[in-house]
């Protein structure tokens, strides 16, 4: 009898702690994978000259093809280093003609994990365990979910964001405050 009561009791905390671990660690994800492939983003569509003659009632014609786009500036690049999982890929700033900016992250290549984010930091990226934890501590800003531990993603910077007061940038595990891998911006 006392056996049958302690196999049920032991079966019954086994239950709870899945129900509450399973959940929580969502271990499966270490088996999954989303892969994203956002195009390098470019300029909106530029305007094509029209020319129209003063004299004529003709309608205005097109001159020549359309000018060619403005091409975007890296304003800062690093390459992500492995943190709490294996990550690989870079990341860089762009600015894109119309002054908006954007981090690229390039080739990546991580862990799929719950509530994963992409941030930008002030911390320094440190190799190894000293740098799991460090992007919390001081100033950082969000720019969204990780869409994807694959592939190659971009995530607009507001406007207000001053990237002289960020040094890195974070693929961050805000569930367990872990970074999984980072990237030096210089």
């Amino acid at each position: 009898m006392k056996r049958t009561a302690l196999v049920a009791t032991a079966a019954a905390a086994v239950v709870v702690a899945a129900a509450i671990a399973l959940p929580l660690f969502q271990p499966w994800r270490l088996l999954t994978g989303k892969v994203v492939d956002e195009a390098l983003p470019s300029a909106s569509p530029s305007a094509v000259p029209i020319s129209m003659k003063p004299s004529s009632t003709t309608p205005p014609t097109v001159s020549g093809a359309p000018k060619p786009a403005a091409a975007s500036t890296v304003r800062a690049k690093g390459t992500l280093i492995s943190h709490e999982h294996g990550t690989s890929g870079s990341a860089a700033v762009l600015r894109l003609p119309d002054g908006s900016r954007v981090l690229r992250l390039e080739n990546l290549d991580t862990s799929d994990g719950p509530d994963l984010r992409v941030w930008l930091s002030d911390a320094e990226v440190r190799p190894g365990r000293a740098g799991w934890h460090v992007f919390d501590d001081g100033r950082y800003r969000s720019l969204g979910r990780l869409k994807g531990n694959q592939g190659n993603q971009n995530y607009p910077i507001p406007a207000d964001v001053e990237l002289a007061d960020f040094r890195s940038v974070a693929i961050w595990c805000d569930r367990f405050n872990v970074s999984f891998g980072a990237a030096p911006l210089k």
